[in-house]
């Protein structure tokens, strides 16, 4: 008995390092892109690594992306010190809830936190509104709304906070990246209300065809991340199927979401080219001609120089 379960132990063990251990680096891409949404500060090592690595397979820019004031703040630092990074900030839909309301359980990396109303929210956003004008942030998000996490006594909260992102998106001509999980409809409308920004980008695309081409007729860009490789995504795939070509990012969402054959691993910058490549099957393009497409995409929606194109001299 002692014997069979040190062996059940042992290979327990083994399957929880295997889950644990990065993936191995894909084949690099012949045309460089952007991971056009990531969140170093969740990832494991440095982030002179996660940049190393990620260039190493053609992945030449990483868009960081803030989800709460620590972050945001962390976001604008490391673009300020890094030229392969650039930031965007924001209060993620569900962290405005917490704001607002507390946080008993400490379910959010801040922990335990006690309610703070409204004026707390808007202090938070006039923080968000003074990153927002560094010239390192090139975008205002993860913002927009969450139904899967977040309840009814919530939903004021976060939808005043999306509409204050907009706002603060428009007066700084910066990109608006939308988190939207469960609330297509409610985020659509939002958008109608407030007028959109210039340039939107629904990251981590989760709607269906039908969706994508609502958003294709209002110019909002689709960025798809490792989870359209999944078995059970085949309504992402005819999303992306109809998406058109110049409105198109691909993220990895790292350190989540990581792409088949993987899944369940951490993810990171490194393995865009594994969703890349699934995409152009989907799309049914040459692997170089989408990634062509998505590295000026990116660099228009976030305002930067293509490092891929031919430079002026």
């Amino acid at each position: 008995m002692a014997q069979s379960a040190s062996k059940n132990n042992g290979g327990q063990n083994g399957r929880q390092k295997e889950k644990d251990a990065p993936p191995p680096l894909p084949d690099p891409l012949r045309v460089p892109v952007a991971d056009s949404h990531t969140h170093l500060d969740m990832q494991t090592g440095t982030v002179e690594d996660a940049l190393a690595k990620a260039a190493s397979v053609g992945v030449t820019t990483v868009v960081q992306v803030g989800c709460d004031i620590a972050g945001s703040r962390w976001a604008a630092e490391t673009a300020a010190a890094h030229d392969a990074v650039w930031a965007t900030v924001a209060l993620h839909p569900n962290e405005a809830p917490r704001i607002v309301l507390g946080d008993p359980d400490g379910w959010s990396r801040q922990g335990a936190r006690e309610p703070g109303g409204d004026r707390a929210l808007d202090a938070a956003l006039a923080e968000i509104d003074t990153l927002a004008a560094l010239p390192q942030v090139r975008g205002v998000g993860e913002t927009g709304l969450d139904y899967f996490r977040t309840g009814p006594d919530g939903m004021a909260a976060q939808e005043r906070s999306f509409r204050r992102h907009i706002d603060i998106a428009k007066r700084h001509g910066k990109a608006l990246v939308i988190h939207d999980r469960e609330a297509h409809d409610d985020v659509l409308r939002v958008l109608a209300e407030e007028g959109a920004p210039d340039t939107v980008v629904f990251h981590c695309y989760s709607g269906d065809a039908a969706m994508a081409k609502v958003c294709a007729e209002h110019g909002y860009y689709m960025s798809f991340a490792g989870n359209v490789t999944f078995k059970n995504a085949q309504p992402l795939r005819d999303a992306l199927a109809v998406a058109p070509l110049d409105l198109l990012l691909v993220e990895t969402d790292a350190p989540f979401l990581t792409p088949a054959p993987y899944r369940g691993r951490p993810n990171a910058p490194y393995l865009i080219p594994f969703t890349l490549r699934a995409m152009a099957d989907v799309k049914d393009v040459p692997e170089g001609t989408l990634a062509a497409a998505v590295a000026v995409n990116t660099a228009r929606v976030f305002g930067y120089p293509n490092p891929g194109a031919p430079q002026d001299r």
